[in-house]
Protein backbone atom coordinates (compact mmCIF):
# COMPACT_ATOMS: atom_id res chain seq x y z
CA UNK A 1 0.00 0.00 0.00
CA UNK A 2 1.48 3.50 -1.16
CA UNK A 3 1.55 5.80 1.29
CA UNK A 4 -0.47 8.96 1.35
CA UNK A 5 1.42 12.40 0.64
CA UNK A 6 1.03 15.07 3.12
CA UNK A 7 -0.92 18.06 1.68
CA UNK A 8 1.18 20.24 3.75
CA UNK A 9 4.80 19.25 4.36
CA UNK A 10 7.67 21.23 6.74
CA UNK A 11 11.29 21.26 5.52
CA UNK A 12 14.17 19.74 7.55
CA UNK A 13 15.16 23.42 8.17
CA UNK A 14 12.23 23.84 9.99
CA UNK A 15 11.59 21.07 11.75
CA UNK A 16 15.01 21.45 12.93
CA UNK A 17 14.79 24.87 14.10
CA UNK A 18 11.22 23.63 15.98
CA UNK A 19 12.88 20.71 17.21
CA UNK A 20 15.42 23.38 19.31
CA UNK A 21 12.80 25.51 20.11
CA UNK A 22 10.74 23.06 21.64
CA UNK A 23 14.06 21.77 23.41
CA UNK A 24 14.48 24.95 24.50
CA UNK A 25 10.75 25.48 26.36
CA UNK A 26 11.49 21.66 28.03
CA UNK A 27 8.25 20.45 26.79
CA UNK A 28 9.07 17.45 24.35
CA UNK A 29 5.31 16.65 23.98
CA UNK A 30 5.34 20.29 22.37
CA UNK A 31 3.53 20.47 18.33
CA UNK A 32 4.01 22.67 15.90
CA UNK A 33 0.74 24.90 14.85
CA UNK A 34 0.20 26.48 11.29
CA UNK A 35 -2.82 28.69 11.25
CA UNK A 36 -4.25 30.70 8.90
CA UNK A 37 -6.37 33.82 9.93
CA UNK A 38 -8.38 37.09 8.27
CA UNK A 39 -5.91 40.41 8.53
CA UNK A 40 -2.79 41.44 7.03
CA UNK A 41 -1.88 43.67 4.77
CA UNK A 42 -3.14 41.24 2.15
CA UNK A 43 -6.47 39.46 3.63
CA UNK A 44 -5.00 36.55 5.42
CA UNK A 45 -2.12 35.87 7.65
CA UNK A 46 -0.40 33.21 8.75
CA UNK A 47 -0.07 32.17 12.71
CA UNK A 48 3.09 29.70 14.24
CA UNK A 49 2.43 28.57 17.66
CA UNK A 50 3.31 25.97 20.04
CA UNK A 51 0.86 23.91 21.36
CA UNK A 52 0.53 20.99 23.78
CA UNK A 53 -2.85 19.18 22.48
CA UNK A 54 -4.47 18.94 18.68
CA UNK A 55 -7.73 19.28 18.12
CA UNK A 56 -9.66 16.23 16.82
CA UNK A 57 -10.09 17.81 12.91
CA UNK A 58 -5.74 18.59 12.98
CA UNK A 59 -4.12 17.69 10.29
CA UNK A 60 -1.16 16.08 11.61
CA UNK A 61 2.44 15.93 9.49
CA UNK A 62 5.65 14.39 10.91
CA UNK A 63 9.06 15.07 10.21
CA UNK A 64 12.10 14.45 12.26
CA UNK A 65 10.50 13.98 15.44
CA UNK A 66 8.63 17.09 15.38
CA UNK A 67 4.50 17.60 14.20
CA UNK A 68 3.03 20.11 12.84
CA UNK A 69 -0.59 20.36 13.40
CA UNK A 70 -3.01 22.38 10.74
CA UNK A 71 -6.69 23.04 11.29
CA UNK A 72 -9.52 21.97 8.80
CA UNK A 73 -10.30 25.70 8.08
CA UNK A 74 -6.70 26.68 7.46
CA UNK A 75 -6.00 23.63 5.34
CA UNK A 76 -8.29 25.01 2.87
CA UNK A 77 -5.86 28.16 2.03
CA UNK A 78 -2.37 26.22 2.53
CA UNK A 79 -2.83 22.93 0.47
CA UNK A 80 0.28 22.31 -1.49
CA UNK A 81 2.27 24.49 1.00
CA UNK A 82 5.84 23.76 2.04
CA UNK A 83 6.62 25.70 6.00
CA UNK A 84 10.25 26.44 5.55
CA UNK A 85 12.87 28.76 7.91
CA UNK A 86 14.79 31.23 6.15
CA UNK A 87 17.68 32.77 7.96
CA UNK A 88 19.07 36.35 6.13
CA UNK A 89 20.33 39.38 6.48
CA UNK A 90 17.33 40.92 7.58
CA UNK A 91 16.66 38.11 10.22
CA UNK A 92 15.17 34.64 10.76
CA UNK A 93 11.81 33.52 10.37
CA UNK A 94 9.11 30.78 9.41
CA UNK A 95 7.96 31.73 5.94
CA UNK A 96 5.05 29.81 3.95
CA UNK A 97 5.62 28.56 0.28
CA UNK A 98 2.45 28.82 -0.87
CA UNK A 99 1.09 27.71 -4.55
CA UNK A 100 -2.73 28.92 -3.65
CA UNK A 101 -1.35 32.30 -2.99
CA UNK A 102 -2.34 34.54 -5.73
CA UNK A 103 -0.43 38.04 -3.69
CA UNK A 104 2.24 37.98 -0.75
CA UNK A 105 3.28 41.13 1.44
CA UNK A 106 6.65 41.94 1.50
CA UNK A 107 7.48 40.09 4.73
CA UNK A 108 5.61 37.10 3.83
CA UNK A 109 3.41 36.59 6.72
CA UNK A 110 0.03 37.73 4.93
CA UNK A 111 -1.49 36.54 1.33
CA UNK A 112 -3.95 36.40 -0.57
CA UNK A 113 -6.01 33.87 -2.61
Amino acid sequence: MAQQQAPVSISERAAKRVAQIIAAEGKPDLKFRLSVSGGGCSGFQYGFDLVSDAAPDDVKVERDGVTMLVDSMSLLYVIGSEVDYVEDLVGASFQVKNPNATASCGCGTSFAV
